[in-house]
């Protein structure tokens, strides 16, 4: 099992091993969150799976390590206000060209994803008025937020150095876009989620993405155009799905206008059927969408557990029993 610092203290990564499908995930999943959460407990502390903690600190305490306090020096309060949690998905490409491709052909539908996971309405002991204000927050980093449509790896590796001359990254590993080819692995990385809630949702995530990949591959062999989204339009769609989650509109950008974001959502898991069906993904995306649609995602349970008393007690009580929930 790994665990990881993060840039802050007050957080913990997991990462798991390489898996071949969502059962092997949810079980390493499932290790790591009973690992992590008894570990809290004997430090006489709680393990919250959210994207930001529902009450903090006036600043983050920023993890003593040179890169850290590297970055916290160039950044400022930026970093100092770093206290988010997403989750990464990596899948795995043919090659560092077909990630661009793919990662052209997945902006569409990232603010999909998001809307999904929301799970970080509660901030500073107040309803944040979004859904994911997670990703209000992280949109400050320069690098971070949706990437431009690349035409190439040349394109793209230029993009980057760009960005590093100019002093908005300090090196590679500071491409905070929301999807990207990996720096050290075949992968392509899907990196615009809040951390789910729960384990289950969390499986959801990964095979959605898998899913989502794996239908960009196979557009990419047949030779289908990819969809060319305006800057401006990802802009206004992610603030929707940041704001709204699932309980209201999403931004269609291939179909056009704004629909209830479990339409557009629905939508999205019709065009990448073939692909869940493939994966042997099927039932398990369909049975675990019916349970967030009855029971709400993290960021709706946060807010019915919030209008109890308006007391961030019940938020943190809710969350963690969500955090440990299978395991």
């Amino acid at each position: 099992m790994e665990l990881q610092l993060e840039l802050t203290s007050c957080q913990v990564e997991t990462a798991t091993e390489v898996c071949t499908g969502t059962t092997d995930l949810r079980a390493q999943l499932t290790r790591q969150r009973r690992t992590a959460v008894e570990a809290a407990d004997a430090a006489g502390t709680r393990l919250l799976a959210v994207g930001l903690p529902p009450t903090v600190p006036q600043h983050f305490p920023v993890t003593d390590s040179p890169r850290y306090r590297q970055i916290a020096e160039r950044f400022g309060m930026i970093a100092h206000e770093q206290g988010i949690c997403g989750c990464h998905v990596h899948v795995a490409v043919p090659s560092r060209e077909a990630a661009i491709r793919v990662s052209n052909r997945l902006r569409p539908w990232l603010p999909l994803l998001l809307a999904l996971t929301a799970n970080s309405a509660i901030y500073r002991n107040a309803d944040s008025g979004h859904a994911s204000w997670r990703y209000v927050l992280w949109s400050r980093w320069p690098s971070a937020g949706p990437p431009p449509h690349f035409d190439s790896v040349d394109e793209y590796d230029a993009a980057v150095q760009m960005m590093q001359d100019a002093g908005a990254m300090l090196d590679d590993a500071m491409v905070y876009w929301d999807i990207r080819p990996s720096a050290d692995f075949p992968t392509v990385e899907v990196r615009v989620s809040d951390v789910p809630a729960t384990v289950a949702e969390t499986v959801l995530l990964a095979a959605l993405a898998r899913a989502a990949v794996m239908t960009a591959l196979e557009d990419d062999r047949r030779g289908f155009e990819a969809p060319r989204i305006s800057a401006l339009a990802l802009e206004a769609a992610y603030w929707k799905s940041a704001h709204d989650g699932l309980d209201g509109h999403a931004v269609d950008l291939l179909g056009g206008g704004a629909a209830p974001a479990v339409e557009v959502l629905r939508a999205f898991v019709d065009r990448i059927t073939p692909a869940l069906r493939a994966a042997g993904d099927l039932n398990l995306v369909r049975s675990e969408l019916d349970r967030i649609l009855d029971t709400g995602n993290g960021a709706m349970r946060q807010r019915i557990a919030w209008r109890r008393r308006g007391q961030v007690a019940d938020v943190i009580d809710a969350a963690a029993a969500a955090t440990a929930e299978g395991c």
